[in-house]
């Protein structure tokens, strides 16, 4: 009866009858060996009236307990404020026993109640000392065994120095964890052979399938501070390949309140692996140029747009607006804006190809600056509707372009893309055509005209790394469009990171393109994180090569043939150096192109390349226009 109590299954609160119970007879316990250390461990206190003495003390015990309310937590949630309950319960059982002795001994009432004094201040140090470990022993015990049992994974830390050896206190302290940490592997060959906490640090040489196998490793978990990317590179690669998950210890300026918690040991991200050192924009200007600015985003619930959003929040602007046509996602903005108690902003559902809407937006805010941000984007999508990207990509950017300069906006800074370098698609054609409206318009306006030029984006709505992710979880294969295909990547806070820079820096007139390391095979990265995800590639999910997508090329490039770069203040940041253009002949294609009312295709993506020679189409329907004649 008593064990069905107590053990009510693994998530069920222990009776609080019972913890009364368990705290009285402790108590009672206590109170015996105080007589037998108060009379040197002999049975020769009967005389002192002490069985009359056990039921007043049962009595008194269950009563200040029940005053307290000592019994009510839960003890698998026991703290400290458990702690100082029960410490209140037995020091108002202590005063209440030194009264009664007093009373009892002073009018010699019955001598039956009247414990010695040093009978009492034993008890009550025990009571202290039993009743408050107690509890934290039943904790445990409730923690550790009524819960449901997992059995411990091996794992190895990475890494003997100090976040090696916090990371390894920070798994053992957790009761929850399953992990059992058995060795460390470090390259200081002064630590090689050594044992940290009985754990021994062995060399990475032998980081291969057969000692992996003969330990029964499940993770291993790196545990390197200030570790340079290479570095991280060289060793997370060396891993993956492993039968093993890879894991990865935080920055210390990410831990909790200062201290590691197991749950911030997360898997290595994809990003972590990118052959490229990550970039991290500090500028103080930022503070001064959006302090006190109005400030609109296009395209403010896609991944770039609400990153640029969140960025500016940090700013003492005067007002932001954030405007998109998608309503749910936008939404999404709002609500991270007000959980994080964001102030001075509006949210606006608006098209950027109603013109009327756009006017009366900007006619109802003075805007300093505007950051756009909506784009369609999808290569194979645009291939096929043409007319929707001329609509969106050229009419949208050039009412906003021209609304601007209507309205006297200061700045201009539009996020363009690699795609638009020696276009091979309409989206590339449309964004460089984009491009150059900005241009001619900077030549003509006191609007400072800027764009932003940067390469795919990692975790971005529809990219590559979230369909990976998706083809995992359902089991595979990953599609990849062709072996050799390679793409350059930034993060997503890095993307907004350079579109405020590029904000600051630009004087208008500028294309701002972005130092992106080296570009990366898609093919690698499917078979990493397929390895990330403590799979094998071929041997549980494989790969398949679905040819490439109609306007797809096998490389991206950020400048054209007769481009070339000026550096600016900050080194990962240049200029490309473009060709003069013939701006009013251009200015015109444009205006017109953005008034096009026929739907056909191959007219529409005619002036598409009669707008910009360099537009090439491949894999696609449109290569019979680049025929010669």
């Amino acid at each position: 009866m008593f064990k069905s109590i107590f053990l009510k299954g693994a998530n069920a609160n222990v009776s609080r009858i019972v913890v009364l119970l368990i705290d009285v007879f402790l108590v009672l316990q206590a109170f015996f060996v105080a007589y037998i250390i108060n009379f040197n461990f002999t049975l020769d206190f009967q005389r002192f009236g002490f069985f009359s003495q056990v039921i007043m003390v049962t009595v008194l015990a269950t009563v200040c307990f029940l005053i307290v309310g000592s019994y009510k937590g839960t003890v698998r949630q026991t703290g400290s404020k458990d702690a100082a309950n029960l410490f209140y319960g037995v020091t108002v059982l202590f005063g209440v026993l030194v009264c009664i002795t007093f009373v009892d001994r002073r009018y010699d009432v019955t001598q039956r109640f009247a414990v010695p004094y040093s009978v009492i201040t034993i008890n009550y140090l025990l009571n202290i000392i039993v009743l408050i470990s107690s509890r934290f022993i039943f904790k445990r015990f409730v923690q550790r065994v009524l819960t449901e049992y997992k059995a411990p994974k091996n794992v190895l830390i990475y890494g003997a120095g100090d976040s090696g050896l916090l990371t390894y206190s920070t798994i053992s302290n957790d009761i929850k964890n399953s992990a059992n940490v058995v060795g460390f592997i470090d390259d200081d060959k002064s630590k090689i052979g050594k044992k940290f906490n009985r754990v021994k640090v062995y060399p990475s040489k032998v980081l291969h399938k057969d000692f992996l196998e003969s330990k029964n490793i499940k993770e291993v978990i790196v545990s390197i501070q200030n570790i340079e990317s290479y570095k991280l590179l060289q060793i997370v690669d060396s891993i993956i390949e492993l039968p093993v998950k890879v894991k990865i210890v935080p920055s210390v300026d990410k831990w909790i309140n200062g201290d590691l918690s197991v749950g911030q040991i997360e898997e290595v991200k994809i990003e972590d692996l990118l052959d490229r050192t990550p970039i991290n924009i500090k500028n103080p200007i930022l503070q001064k140029e959006l302090n006190d600015k109005t400030i609109l985003i296009t395209g403010a619930a896609g991944s770039i747009g609400s990153e640029i959003a969140t960025q500016i929040s940090n700013y003492n602007y005067k007002q932001l607006v954030i405007l998109d046509q998608a309503e749910s996602d936008l939404y999404n903005v709002q609500q991270s804006f007000v959980r994080n108690d964001i102030k001075n902003y509006a949210v606006i559902i608006a098209d950027v190809r109603n013109e009327e809407r756009l006017n009366e937006i900007f006619e109802s805010h003075n805007f300093d600056m505007v950051f756009h941000a909506a784009a369609y984007k999808h290569v194979p999508l645009m291939e096929d509707n043409p007319y929707e990207a001329v609509k969106v990509n050229v009419y949208g950017t050039k009412l906003l372009m021209d609304l601007s300069v209507k309205h006297n906006v200061d700045k201009f800074v539009m996020v363009s893309t690699d795609k638009a370098v020696n276009p091979t698609n309409v989206m590339g054609a449309t964004k460089r055509i984009a491009e150059i409206y900005a241009s001619c318009l900077n030549n003509e306006s006191e609007t400072k005209f800027v764009t932003t030029r940067f390469g795919n984006v990692l975790g971005s709505n529809g990219s590559v790394i979230p369909l990976f992710k998706k083809q995992i979880k359902e089991g595979g294969p990953l599609t990849v469009t062709h072996k050799e295909i390679t793409r350059y990547f930034m993060t997503i806070p890095e993307a907004c990171q350079l579109v405020l820079e590029a904000g600051v820096m630009g004087k208008g007139g500028e294309i701002f393109v972005f130092d992106m390391g080296e570009s990366v095979k898609i093919f690698d990265i499917a078979k990493k994180m397929i390895n990330l995800s403590g799979l094998k590639y071929p041997d549980d999910i494989g790969i398949k090569i679905v040819g490439l997508r109609p306007g797809e090329k096998l490389f991206e490039e950020l400048l054209s043939d007769t481009e070339n770069t000026m550096p600016t203040y900050n080194d990962k940041i240049m200029i490309a150096k473009t060709d003069e253009l013939d701006h009013m002949k251009l200015k015109k294609a444009i205006v017109e192109l953005s008034m096009l009312k026929e739907k056909n295709k191959h007219d529409i993506v005619a002036k598409l390349k009669g707008i910009v020679p360099e537009y090439i189409s491949n894999n696609s329907d449109f290569e019979e226009l680049d025929k010669v004649v």
